[in-house]
């Protein structure tokens, strides 16, 4: 008679998923028969454990077995109830090309890609910049040099699925017999079976490893811009290559520029008589300050252009220009003799000369005289 499943793996009926794994990977370790050969009892042992774990581990099959126990998976039993079709997505994948067939899946596999957002200033972007970073990433194991084994030891081949990664179980319905592979239990799709795990990698064949990393950050790159690093994300397993480094760049704001392709954009406060006569005055710049000519009765929201002082192109050279918008500004907290000059000066000058163009006044009477010329 069949020993109850959660008897055989010693877990409770409440056991979680890590539970039962957990609780199977160490009987199974203990019964292989690779660690035991010719061990009859032992070989029986394990047999049982994997029974009971390929139940215990698949959510449909345990619900039947805790509904019905062993006579869920009886074929004997008439009906259905003793047919699983918890497998009908590595069914599918038989038929259709997926990841049944047998296939093996102990092959070299490729590594994670990795990623890391880099903050950088605005002028970092601009000009370029060689920084190094900290990435921690799973690396090979000097110890076993990928092999997960102890020195002196040698990954074996697992003797459930043979090497291929996956086990392989006939269910019985009335439809006929139906063959389903899936993930070894004893070697997790791995093909092998290490009896002596190395001490320090766990039998992972990788380790946790923190890699400094040199960045080069080509002048003229922009916010969200993606750095591709070959080779530097994490280590491949079984002799596969290693995945990607992907850099992500953040821009921080500038707090006077603005940046829209490679042109940069600023204002400039001038004062009114700065506007009004004209004036050079210092303008600062990705390169620092250089001086631009006001032209007389300049008026507020004016846009000057300065060529050549914007972001270089990343791609192929030269730079895009900086554009400055003047903002005239109004002064306050004027003395008694400031307010007493100003008024003669409005005495003394039309509203189209104060304010450098038409007065509202005058583009309605325009506006009325196009009317009737019309």
């Amino acid at each position: 008679m069949k020993r109850d499943y959660y008897e055989v793996l010693g877990v409770s009926k409440g056991a979680d998923e890590q539970e039962v794994k957990k609780a199977y990977r160490k009987l199974a370790r203990k019964y292989h028969p690779d660690v035991n050969p010719g061990d009859k009892e032992a070989e029986d042992k394990f047999k049982e454990a994997t029974e009971a774990y390929d139940v215990l581990s698949d959510s449909e099959k345990r619900a039947k077995y805790d509904q019905m126990g062993h006579a869920a998976f009886d074929p004997n039993q008439a009906g259905f109830g003793g047919a699983d079709f918890g497998g009908f997505g590595d069914i599918f994948d038989m038929f259709f090309g997926g990841g049944g067939g047998g296939q093996r899946r102990n092959g070299p596999t490729r590594g994670n890609d990795l990623r890391y957002d880099m903050t950088i200033a605005f002028e970092e972007a601009a000009f370029g910049i060689e920084k190094e970073i900290q990435v921690p990433r799973q690396e090979t194991c000097t110890e076993c040099q990928g092999s997960g084994a102890a020195s002196g030891t040698h990954p074996t081949t697992c003797s459930q699925c043979h090497g291929t990664g996956q086990v392989k179980t006939t269910q019985r319905t009335p439809f006929g017999a139906i063959q389903t592979a899936k993930t070894c239990p004893t070697c997790n799709g791995s093909g092998q079976f290490i009896s002596s795990p190395c001490k320090e990698c766990s039998g992972r064949g990788t380790t946790r490893q923190v890699k400094t990393i040199k960045v080069n950050v080509p002048a003229g790159s922009e916010d969200g811009l993606n750095l591709r690093f070959s080779g530097s994300g994490e280590a491949g397993l079984r002799g596969g290559p290693a995945g990607d480094l992907y850099v992500v760049l953040n821009v921080k704001p500038h707090k006077l520029f603005e940046r829209e392709g490679n042109d940069v954009y600023c204002e400039m406060p001038i004062t009114f008589v700065q506007a009004a006569l004209g004036s050079e005055i210092d303008i600062p710049t990705l390169d620092g300050r250089v001086k631009m000519k006001v032209p007389e009765g300049t008026q507020t929201g004016t846009i000057f252009r300065l060529r050549g002082h914007g972001i270089p192109y990343r791609r192929g050279n030269g730079r895009g220009d900086q554009h400055v918008k003047v903002v005239v500004a109004t002064p306050t907290k004027l003395t008694d003799r400031q307010k007493e000059l100003l008024r003669e000066f409005g005495d003394v000058t039309s509203d189209q000369q104060q304010m450098g163009k038409k007065s509202f006044f005058e583009k309605v009477k325009d506006n009325i005289r196009d009317a009737i010329d019309l």
